[in-house]
This record gives structure tokens, C-alpha cells and sequence, in this order.
């Protein structure tokens, strides 16, 4: 691999994250608004429910009257090839601790290499099924009680960005107006 393209791949990680950055900076709304859609995104980023990601955030952003928005960023910054396996892995340790199934990590880990094997959507949702309702009970579990403090934590953090935001915004137009209504015609 020549050096020009060793470059590239060091660089995408970064212009990924300045892009998701750029975007969630880009949101405007009310600031409870778009921090509930945050953190629907985030709850759901982080149960492992993957196949079913972008239809859950719609859903509960709608009814949670959240930012539909917000929340798809919030689970792609969340939930990502980097951190899934973490989620999964930490999700059936709590759902194994909460609940009496006991699974095995192997059967885990062969659904998580078929999901991340880029199947389709229905092949991805009958390996589910194969897991049985007791298995996904479980890791539904862990991932819930894992998402909660996620979750809280991702609400008030965003709730507090974006009122900070929308004052600089006002105090920047207040300003402007200001300008503008000083200066005197000739």
C-alpha cells in the first residue's frame, strides 16, 4: 500500500467525526426537543437491537416527541463497528445477571459475526429468532439496564449544549440587530 493511500485510512476516522460533530452542531429546534431525540438515539443505539435501529429511534422519537434527526445521529455515534461488540458483550453480562437464562458467549458471538457479515435484513432477524425469545429476552434486558444511565446522562448533556447554543445564537442576533440599527443613512 503506498503511502498516499496509508494516509487516507488514518484520516477517515477523523473526517467522520468532525462530520457527525459538524452535523449534530448544524441541529437547531427547541433544545428539549432535540435532546430527547439524542437520547432516544442513544437508548436505542445502545440495546442490542441492530437490524431494528433506525425503525425504533422513529418510532419513539414520535412518540416521545424527540428530534427524529438528533436520535440517528445520536445511535450512529453510539452504536458503531467500534463499540457493538462492547454493547453486546456488556449487554449479556447484565441480562445473564438480571435474568435466570444463562447463555453462552459463543452463541453471541456467532450472531454478532453473521450480523456484522453484512446479511440482509431478513436473514439478520431469522438468526435472531434462532437465538429464541429466553436468549434475546436477556440481552434485551442487559441492554436496557445498560442504556439507562447512557441515556440520562446523554439527555442532560445535550439539553444543556443546546440551550447554550440557542443563547449564542439569540445573543449573535441581538447583537446584529443592534448593528444594524446603528448605523445612520447618509
Amino acid at each position: 500500500m503506498n503511502n498516499r493511500k496509508k494516509s487516507q485510512l488514518k484520516i477517515q476516522p477523523r473526517r467522520t467525526a468532525r462530520f457527525y460533530k459538524l452535523k449534530f452542531m448544524r441541529l437547531k429546534g427547541d433544545p428539549h426537543f432535540l435532546a430527547r431525540g439524542v437520547a432516544v438515539g442513544t437508548f436505542i443505539g445502545i440495546t442490542p437491537t441492530i437490524p431494528l435501529h433506525t425503525i425504533l429511534i422513529l418510532l419513539f422519537a414520535i412518540i416521545l416527541r424527540g428530534s427524529k434527526l438528533a436520535g440517528l445521529i445520536a445511535s450512529v455515534i453510539v452504536s458503531n463497528p467500534l463499540t457493538f461488540f462492547l454493547q453486546y458483550f456488556l449487554a449479556w453480562k447484565i441480562g445473564n445477571w438480571i435474568t435466570p437464562r444463562d447463555l453462552s458467549w459463543g452463541r453471541i458471538q456467532s450472531l454478532m459475526d453473521f450480523i456484522h457479515s453484512g446479511s440482509g435484513f431478513l436473514e439478520i432477524l431469522h438468526a435472531i429468532g434462532e437465538l429464541g425469545l429466553e436468549t434475546i429476552f436477556a440481552l434485551v434486558t442487559g441492554g436496557c439496564i445498560l442504556a439507562l444511565p447512557f441515556t440520562v446522562i446523554a439527555y442532560v448533556l445535550t439539553c444543556k449544549y443546546f440551550l447554550t447554543m440557542q443563547r449564542k445564537r439569540q445573543a449573535k442576533l441581538n447583537l446584529s440587530s443592534k448593528s444594524n440599527n446603528n448605523v445612520q443613512p447618509t
